[in-house]
C-alpha cells in the first residue's frame, strides 16, 4: 500500500468489511475481543506491544500489527487488521509514525485510541547537533529520493521517544490509566505493574547514565537520525547519514559531509540497523577506516528475539565499545 493511497484504500477496506456483515469474520486470528476476561489491545509496533504486555499482564490480549523483522514505517493493513482495529477495546499508537494506521483509527476507533505522542511533547526532528535531515515523521513525500542536508520539513517531530527509558516509563503510567478506564475492576493492578516497570526502566536509565559518563568520544555516526532521544538524554551527539526515514538514499554531498565528520571525530564505528541495509554504512566505514556495528532503534524486533530491555542493554554495550568508554 502506498502511504499516500492509504485513506482511499482503508475507506474501501472498511466499506467492504461492513458489507460482509461485520469485520469479525475477517480477523486474522479469530474474533477480536472474544475473551471476555481480557482486554483486547492492538499495538501499532513493538515498543507499544512491550508496554501493553508488561502493564496489562494476563488481563490483556495484545496484538502487534507489525511482525518481527518487518519495518514498521511501511505498515500496510490487511482487511483482517482493519477488523482488529475496529473491534479492539484499546488501540495504542503513535500518531504520525504509521499513516495507514492513523487513517484506520480515525475512521473506526477514534474513541478507543491511545496516542502516546500526546503524553509528552515530542522532540523536534531538527533539534540539536547534526539532527537536521529527513521528512516529516520519517515519511517524506517521495520515498527513495536522495536527500539533501537541511531539508527537514517545518514542524516535523521525532517519534522515537522509547529510546529514552524515562519517557517510556511516563507513557507506561498513562497507559495504565487508560487500561484502568477500560477495565476499572483491575485498575489497581495496571497501576502496580506500571510502577514495577518504571523501576526497571529507572535501573536501565541509571546503567546508561553511568556507562556513557566517561567516553573518549561523544559523537555517533548512524544510518538515520532515530537516536535523538537517546543522545539528548545521555549527552551524546548523532551524525545522521540520512534523516528520519531509513529508506531514503543520502545525496553524494551528504555522504561527503558524513565522511568528513567521521574523520574529524575519529569515529571507529559506523552504525547501521537490524531492519535496514548496511551498504551505505559499510561504504562510509571503508572510506574512514572504521568498522560497522548494529545500533538498534527498536522500532521492531528482529527475528533474533529478545525484548526491549535486553536490546537496549546490547545497544549500551555497543556504544561503550565504539566510544571507548571507561
Amino acid at each position: 500500500m502506498n502511504i499516500r493511497s492509504a485513506p482511499r484504500t482503508l475507506a474501501v477496506a472498511t466499506t467492504a468489511l461492513l458489507a460482509l456483515g461485520g469485520v469479525t469474520a475477517c480477523s486474522d486470528d479469530g474474533t477480536a475481543g472474544a475473551d471476555p476476561q481480557r482486554v483486547d489491545v492492538v499495538a501499532a509496533f513493538y515498543p507499544l506491544q512491550f508496554l501493553a504486555e508488561r502493564i496489562g499482564g494476563d488481563a490483556v490480549k495484545v496484538t502487534n500489527l507489525v511482525k518481527p523483522g518487518a519495518e514498521p514505517h511501511d505498515l500496510e493493513l490487511s482487511l483482517g487488521q482493519v477488523g482488529q482495529v475496529v473491534e479492539a477495546e484499546l488501540v495504542v499508537l503513535l500518531k504520525g509514525f504509521q499513516p495507514a494506521l492513523d487513517e484506520a483509527v480515525e475512521q473506526n476507533a477514534g474513541d478507543r485510541a491511545f496516542d502516546v505522542s500526546t503524553v509528552q511533547p515530542l522532540r523536534d526532528a531538527a533539534a540539536g547537533g547534526h539532527d537536521h535531515e529527513g521528512g516529516e515523521h520519517g515519511h517524506p513525500e517521495e520515498s527513495g529520493k536522495a536527500e539533501e542536508p537541511g531539508h527537514e520539513q517545518g514542524g516535523a517531530k521525532d517519534p522515537h521517544l522509547w529510546l529514552d527509558p524515562t519517557r517510556l516509563a511516563t507513557v507506561g503510567d498513562k497507559l495504565a490509566e487508560r487500561l484502568g478506564r477500560a477495565d476499572p475492576d483491575r485498575a489497581a493492578d495496571y497501576t502496580a505493574r506500571a510502577a514495577a516497570l518504571r523501576a526497571e526502566l529507572a535501573k536501565l536509565d541509571a546503567e546508561f547514565t553511568a556507562g556513557l559518563k566517561t567516553c573518549q568520544r561523544r559523537e555517533i555516526v548512524v544510518s538515520h537520525t532515530a537516536f535523538g532521544y537517546l543522545t539528548e538524554r545521555y549527552g551524546l551527539e548523532q551524525i545522521g547519514i540520512t534523516g528520519l526515514s531509513p529508506e531514503n538514499e543520502p545525496a553524494p554531498q551528504r555522504l561527503a559531509e558524513v565522511i568528513e565528520e567521521a574523520r574529524k571525530h575519529r569515529a571507529t564505528t559506523i552504525f547501521f540497523e537490524t531492519l535496514v541495509s548496511p551498504k551505505v554504512a559499510e561504504t562510509i566505514a571503508k572510506q574512514v577506516g572504521a568498522k560497522t556495528a548494529v545500533l538498534d532503534p527498536l522500532e521492531g524486533l528482529s527475528t533474533d528475539g529478545g525484548d526491549y530491555l535486553s536490546v537496549m542493554r546490547t545497544n549500551l554495550a555497543t556504544l561503550r565499545t565504539a566510544l571507548s568508554c571507561q
